[in-house]
């Protein structure tokens, strides 16, 4: 007894010595201090009175008002980025929104106090500082993200298309300045600064935001695709120079004297390309895995960009164009990038930029434009902005040999601005040259003109036919029976290639099966797509090559992953669509208790609390929200594994419940015919007599393979006969009444396929 509470009795005995210890310590300490000891003790009010003090002074520390601060910002993004996620707009837009939402817009205006509380005047200036260095971790990530060897293979068009989308906006920014320049420009500031600041607002493109784009619409690895992203990289690495220029003749005061800046800031890009980047790409060489990857090696890194950072802010160019340069001259290895992005990007992306949203928010005042020629001025402002970027890129891009709806689409997708917009407007208000007026103007622009993007792109998908499906064109015209499998994690998907297998076995000359996986988009960069779509894959080739089936793969970023899935297996006119149950569901339920899954609590009525519309009660049993919306959206038979640890479909049992389950003998007539496979009909309540369909399909099988198929009573499924089985296989409206019923014998079964037929 005293061995097995050994340690708590050792660990009481310390406490109670060295407590007893320091208490005596104090005692005899209050007495060197005779002021102190003869002090009365406080009242109950006095103390509770220094408690308040106490916590009110901890409220206000700055410390305290920072975390308040990061909270609240990340919790208003995030949940705003979801909202506009699910309107199929990028999340950037919401995080935009949540930052004006949390400026004097809206909170400042409906709840003044709570406003200054959260965000006092004295606490700005540690949030700008945050902000700012989540915006060279940002940056750094954008530069890292340019595919230099694609600018430099596909330069010719891209570049013509890039300088025209950047000339014809730069042009018409700076003839709208020569209008507003008398009744907008900040005092002192000179036309010049105030043209060039306007032209460059004008001429920019979100690279990051487009490229996501590009991977959710799935045409990354299309022509389009390929110019579009070309383009934008061009337009990056130009407009960024340019903004260079521009900061350098505003900061400088005049031309002549701005070209000893330019001057500094051409040696620092030499010195960067010629002597700093071969240095890193014989680290980045020797150091290409996570092992190699170590904590000197990627602070060799972090202190190429802070120095890269520091010197453009010294030079006069900015901080962010150093962070930019440095990602963009980091070692090409895309596995190395892609390491290295994933130590960064979460915590810039996630929890420091989002700072960046509300402080600009809070700068941007839209109270301010509150007489109606100043909405005329922010609809010019608009108008010009999308006039010169989305005609100017399209007209360009028609130009250099385009189709008309590739060019619109390229017009729309460079008109997209985002994330850059803000940071060169947040550039020109703290150089003085916008004021707040035209500062709220611009960034409502950014937000209208970032919005438009989808829908514009849907429109011109309508009025042009499309002339091209995500579904490869030799699995539509070659194959008479297709089935379609998407799967989520690896181990998931071998098993239902192995059971897509089973149903098309000796027939693949007439057969086909494509294989999807679709991934959340923002869990994707743009130079790591390729490699995560190899990893991916990778286990299921290997398995399929092991069971010689072959298999089409499909791969796609999606911000919509259930109707996406839909979306792809209507247009290919799919035989059978196959999906998997996670087991995460099912844990601790009623339904989990019965399938043999029993870890934590759960409590079902979360599962019938999703019922939706005049769905029936139990048809939510079995099934997640994400399945049963690709259930109700899909004109194909869906068959639901709930995988069990599926190796092979040889020994299958089907129990049969009515007579709308006549339409699983045209898969039992697969399995037999296709995979030699043994097959047991249950005979629940006596349907395979009643029903005529049935019988007969079951006599021409047991003419046909007289060995291969069995009837079998309910009461015969006892747990030897169970763990013999591979598969159990049931129609959707079977499967709801075994839950129903409860049956025991299911705790025993195996894995399980429910089939959901076009006519349920």
């Amino acid at each position: 007894m005293i061995k097995v509470h050994r340690n708590s009795i050792f660990y009481l005995l310390i406490i109670l010595v060295f407590g007893g210890l320091m208490y005596l310590i104090v005692e005899l300490g209050s007495a060197l201090n005779p002021a102190l000891s003869s002090k009365e003790v406080n009242s109950n009010g006095s103390a509770w009175k220094d408690f308040l003090e106490s916590m009110k002074y901890n409220i206000h520390h700055p410390l305290a008002i920072l975390l308040a601060q990061i909270v609240s910002i990340i919790t208003v993004a995030r949940a705003m980025g979801w909202v506009f996620k699910k309107m199929g707009q990028p999340t950037v837009i919401g995080e935009i929104i949540a930052g004006i939402l949390l400026g004097p817009s809206l909170l400042g205006s409906l709840f003044p106090e709570l406003s200054s509380s959260l965000f006092p005047v004295s606490s700005l200036g540690n949030l700008q500082f945050l902000s700012q260095i989540g915006l060279i971790l940002f940056m750094f990530v954008v530069g890292m993200e340019l595919d230099l060897k694609v600018l430099r293979n596909k330069a010719h068009d891209a570049v013509v298309i890039s300088h025209a989308s950047i000339l014809f906006p730069f042009t018409l920014g700076m003839a709208l300045a020569y209008f507003i320049y008398d009744a907008f420009a900040p005092e002192g500031i000179e036309f010049l600064s105030f043209a060039l600041f306007l032209g460059i607002a004008m001429s920019i493109t979100a690279f990051p935001v487009l490229a996501r784009i590009v991977q959710e619409r799935g045409i990354t690895k299309t022509r389009l695709g390929t110019v579009v992203i070309t383009c934008a990289a061009a337009d990056d690495i130009t407009a960024w120079c340019l903004l260079a220029a521009v900061i350098a003749i505003v900061k400088a005061g005049s031309f002549l004297s701005s070209l000893y800046v330019i001057g500094l800031a051409i040696g620092y890009v030499l010195l960067m390309i010629k002597v700093v980047r071969p240095f890193l790409k014989r680290i980045g060489d020797l150091h290409t895995s996570q092992e190699n990857l170590s904590k000197p090696v990627v602070a060799i890194f972090f202190i190429t960009l802070l120095l890269s950072s520091y010197a453009t802010e010294i030079i006069g160019i900015h901080a962010l164009f150093g962070a930019f340069m440095a990602g963009a001259i980091m070692p090409e290895n895309t596995k190395f990038r892609n390491i290295f992005v994933e130590k960064i990007e979460d915590i810039a992306l996630v929890l420091l930029l989002p700072l960046f949203f509300v402080y600009t928010g809070l700068r941007t005042q839209i109270g301010l434009l509150n007489d109606p020629q100043l909405w005329v001025i922010t609809l010019w402002i608009i108008g010009v902005a999308v006039v010169g970027k989305f005609i100017g890129s399209a007209v360009a891009a028609k130009f250099v040999g385009q189709n008309w709806k590739d060019s619109l689409t390229i017009g729309a997708l460079m008109n997209t601005r985002g994330l850059m917009e803000l940071v060169v407007l947040n550039i020109g208000y703290d150089l003085g040259v916008l004021t707040p007026e035209i500062f709220a103007m611009m960034v409502i622009m950014a937000l209208l003109t970032t919005f438009m993007t989808g829908p514009a792109i849907d429109l011109i998908q309508k009025v042009f036919p499309k002339d091209q499906t995500l579904v490869p064109q030799e699995v539509i015209q070659k194959s008479t029976y297709r089935i379609l499998v998407s799967f989520g994690m690896p181990e998931r998907g071998k098993s239902l290639v192995r059971l897509a297998h089973s149903l098309i076995g000796t027939t693949q000359r007439n057969s086909s099966l494509t294989a999807m996986h679709l991934t959340p988009a923002d869990e994707l960069t743009y130079f790591n797509t390729e490699t995560y779509e190899k990893e991916s894959f990778a286990p299921l080739i290997q398995e399929a090559q092991r069971i010689g089936q072959k298999v089409t793969t499909l791969f796609k970023p999606s911000t919509d992953i259930e109707n996406d899935i839909v979306e792809v297996a209507n247009s290919g006119d799919f035989d059978l669509l196959l999906i998997g149950v996670g087991q995460s569901i099912f844990e601790g339920s009623i339904l989990g208790k019965i399938l043999g899954f029993t870890t934590k609590i759960i409590n079902p009525e979360n599962l019938l609390n999703q019922v939706r519309g005049k769905e029936n009660l139990f048809e939510n049993l079995p099934l997640d929200d994400r399945t049963r919306t690709i259930i109700r959206g899909s004109k194909v038979p869906v068959g639901i594994l709930i995988d069990k640890g599926l190796r092979k479909a040889e020994q299958i049992f089907i129990p049969l419940f009515s007579e709308k389950d006549a339409f699983l003998m045209g898969y039992v007539q697969k399995w037999i015919r296709n995979s030699g496979a043994q097959v047991s009909m249950v005979d629940s309540e006596n349907q395979i007599h009643s029903t005529h369909e049935i019988k007969e399909s079951i006599r021409a099988l047991g003419h046909y393979a007289p060995n291969h198929i069995q009837v079998i009573k309910e009461q015969n499924l006892t747990q030897s006969f169970l763990s013999s089985q591979d598969l159990m296989v049931v129609s959707f409206e079977g499967w709801k009444k075994l839950t129903e019923a409860k049956n025991l014998w299911l705790t025993e079964a195996p894995s399980v396929l429910i089939i959901h037929s076009i006519e349920d």
